[in-house]
């Protein structure tokens, strides 16, 4: 229990029986999904690794999840690994029309640039930056295909007959409307739209979370609050991507409110390619901040932040704490580590998706042919608590943990 551990978090005792609350990022995909990558790619991690792993339905009713058994390191182990759904909030906000698209692009590029954040974010990595340009600069350079559309055919038409330019242009405004309507048909190859509607969704309120996002992150919070007065070792939160930041303030909100029994299961916050800053750089997410400072001084969790240099759709090895600007005095939260993507993978591996970034984003739920410190499936399904996998981990040497944010409140 966790009366029994040291201030570091460690009690030193096997896992027997686990919760798993996984916090996707902004995704509008059901959440079988994350089933099946759970179920294909703990299967190739177990053959790999030597141990066993198998899942089956959820016995009980209830939020969306599935049942895993293990045996690892000689252990037996079972996890009821549940997914914190809020892919309905995501395909609310993602609007239908092309128009209203393109007008989230302006207001969310205003709210980044006018904040001076997208420069401050800059100084951390490239890659991340890059991505969130990406959305903005195929947007722009599909709109220019149309504009040229219409001006090519209106010049030809003028060439041809009188009033020809007047006709040549109507067609070319049909024929570019039906090209930006297919190019929006194809988005699952191109993702614009898709990473237009998620940076849109944070910049909306400048950092604040939407009034939905708060009232379901506080239905997240009372499962947790659940699990923990169970008879399991070990109550582990994931966050990946975006939802590494829910996760962080549904766990403030938890300890503030004094929901964590001081003897109850072990809790282990496990943050996976992490794109905090692109909220809490912004000049409304006092709530973020405000939760990045409590958190990371409280011994009642392990947290431990897991990214690679190699995804270039996070913020790698950046302490969101000490980025944001708020780390406290007591600051020991998280320990940042790497995963390594180029030494975890084969080189034939490396090679095969080093090009495919939205891919390479998710490769922290999947296995790894030369795998480290970091195995998704021994972590969410192994006989060792979070905090005692990593106690004696050191954090990365490519850490970045320097102040950089320009807002840095955490009141209004």
């Amino acid at each position: 229990m966790r009366g029994e551990q040291d201030e570091q978090g460690h009690g030193g005792r096997r896992v027997h029986r686990r919760r798993v609350f996984y916090i996707p990022g902004y995704d509008p995909i059901h959440p079988r999904r994350y089933r099946e990558l759970y179920r294909k790619e703990g299967a190739t991690q177990a053959a790999i690794s030597g141990y066993e792993i198998t899942l089956k339905p959820k016995a009980s009713g209830g939020p969306y999840g599935w049942h895993v058994d293990a045996r690892i390191d000689g252990a037996e182990v079972a996890a009821e690994v549940e997914v914190m759904v809020w892919s309905d909030i995501v395909r609310d906000s993602m609007s239908n029309s092309i128009a209203a698209t393109y007008l989230q692009l302006l207001q969310t590029a205003w709210a980044y640039i006018a904040s001076g954040a997208l420069w401050r974010l800059m100084r951390l990595r490239k890659g991340p930056v890059i991505a969130a340009l990406y959305p903005v600069g195929m947007l722009l350079g599909q709109a220019l295909v149309a504009v040229l559309l219409v001006w090519g055919l209106a010049r030809f038409g003028a060439a041809l007959i009188p009033f020809g330019g007047w006709i040549g242009a109507a067609l070319g405004a049909a024929l570019g409307v039906a090209l930006l309507r297919w190019f929006k048909g194809k988005d699952g190859k191109f993702f614009a739209y898709y990473l237009m509607h998620d940076y849109a969704y944070s910049a909306r309120h400048r950092g604040a979370n939407p009034p939905e996002l708060e009232a379901r992150m506080a239905e997240f919070a009372t499962r947790i609050a659940e699990a923990l007065h169970s008879d399991v070792d070990e109550v582990l939160v994931v966050g990946h991507s975006s939802g590494a930041h829910l996760g962080v303030s549904i766990l403030a909100d938890l300890i503030r409110q004094g929901r964590v029994p001081a003897t109850g299961p072990a809790l282990g916050f496990l943050s996976l390619g992490q794109v905090v800053p692109m909220v809490s750089f912004l000049p409304h997410a006092w709530r973020l901040r405000a939760d990045l400072a409590y958190l990371s001084a409280r011994k009642e969790l392990a947290w431990v932040d897991v990214s690679a240099p190699g995804d270039g759709c996070a913020f790698a090895l950046c302490d969101p704490v000490g980025v944001s600007g708020v780390s406290p005095a007591d600051k020991r939260w998280p320990l940042v580590v790497s995963a390594a993507f180029t030494q975890t993978l084969s080189p034939a591996r490396w090679k095969a998706l080093r090009w495919r970034f939205f891919r390479l984003h998710f490769q922290y739920l999947c296995a790894f042919d030369r795998p480290g410190d970091y195995d998704y499936f021994r972590i969410t399904a192994g006989p060792l608590t979070l905090a005692d996998r990593y106690r004696d981990r050191v954090p990365s040497k490519s850490l970045i943990d320097r102040a950089v944010s320009k807002y840095t409140s955490v009141a209004p």
